[in-house]
């Protein structure tokens, strides 16, 4: 199996949902949620994008860094990369259906074991969503990380209890899904929460909370004070909201103020290992990706899934060999362009 193949065949199961472009960018699938694309103009999925290429590194090959040092320690958990499977859900109305929710997601996690780390599964308006996810987590305990909708209390503290039971690694909330067209259709009541809520739903649990979805100082602080063990920063693939700057502009203040606090993922447009290693740069722990693991998997289920981070790993290596980077662990600034 090579990426080639998984490619087209991917192609051929996602007709008509996703047309696995040269360049995963947002233009062609514009406007297209339910679907792949980002919402309205799709603007804030470019800005991913944009964010990260007008980010440049500093090439520096005399230095004493020969192996550099991949692996990262998440909860307990050492990762033989600083790269996760963002929480995505929806194989039957955004992807076109030719697998099973239950499928997708249980391949996503497997492959993602496979390359030695973890997946975070999602939740959405079909139960079977939030459930294959906690399906997969029992599989394999404390291997899946669950995130929530930003649902009613009750109903969160409830798949509180139910991803405690699967044996997940961590759980948590993607805050910016308050507003999802995907929901509203599917007559699933979401919405923002206040500090005292964000608080509430926090403390319901002793495992690690992820916040998923911050994109501001001051929210990425009110997560913290909230009892947060990590917060996301994305916007949801620029699915949520038009008009919104891409993870990477945001990410260094917010990194700035809060790491070492708590864990600091960044999400959003994330297409190579040196893309991972610019996050990785401007604050970063660690970082998500989402899209192309959709094209690995349907093309080529866990092995394509092992595949796609394994080259990604591959990549994220000789980045750092080329920047005389030692450690994804401690990943200077210095080595971007100024």
């Amino acid at each position: 199996m090579d990426m080639k193949t998984v490619r087209e065949d991917a192609r051929k199961k996602l007709k008509g949902f996703c047309r696995v472009c040269p360049v995963c960018d947002g233009r062609v699938c514009a406007g297209e949620v339910p679907g792949m694309g980002g919402l309205g103009t799709a603007s804030s999925f470019r800005a991913n994008i944009e964010a990260l290429a007008r980010i440049r590194l500093q090439m520096r090959t005399i230095h004493p860094v020969k192996e550099p040092k991949l692996s990262f320690s998440l909860w307990g958990r050492t990762l033989a990369m600083p790269i996760l499977v963002a929480p995505m859900t929806g194989s039957t109305y955004n992807m076109g259906g030719a697998m099973t929710e239950e499928q997708f997601v249980a391949e996503l996690a497997a492959g993602a074991l496979q390359a030695g780390t973890i997946a975070m599964t999602g939740d959405g308006a079909d139960p079977t969503m939030f459930g294959s996810g906690l399906t997969a987590g029992k599989a394999n305990r404390a291997s899946t990380i669950a995130i929530i909708k930003p649902r009613a209390q009750e109903a969160i503290v409830s798949y509180l209890r139910q991803a405690e039971e699967a044996g997940v690694l961590a759980t948590g909330m993607d805050v910016d899904g308050a507003g999802l067209v995907t929901m509203a259709m599917k007559g699933q009541p979401v919405g923002p929460k206040t500090f005292e809520e964000l608080r509430e739903v926090i403390g319901a649990t002793q495992l690690p909370f992820i916040v998923k979805g911050v994109m501001t100082v001051d929210e990425a602080e009110a997560a913290v004070r909230a009892g947060a063990a990590a917060i996301v920063v994305s916007n949801h693939g620029g699915r949520v909201l038009d008009s919104v700057p891409g993870a990477a502009e945001v990410l260094p203040a917010i990194a700035d103020r809060i790491k070492g606090k708590a864990i600091v993922f960044a999400d959003g447009g994330v297409r190579s290992g040196t893309d991972v290693l610019k996050l990785l740069a401007l604050g970063a722990n660690a970082v998500l990706i989402g899209r192309p693991m959709i094209t690995a998997v349907y093309g080529g289920g866990r092995e394509g899934v092992a595949l796609a981070l394994n080259q990604l790993k591959n990549e994220l290596l000789q980045a750092m060999l080329l920047t005389g980077t030692a450690d994804v662990g401690q990943v200077p600034r210095s080595i971007l362009a100024p």
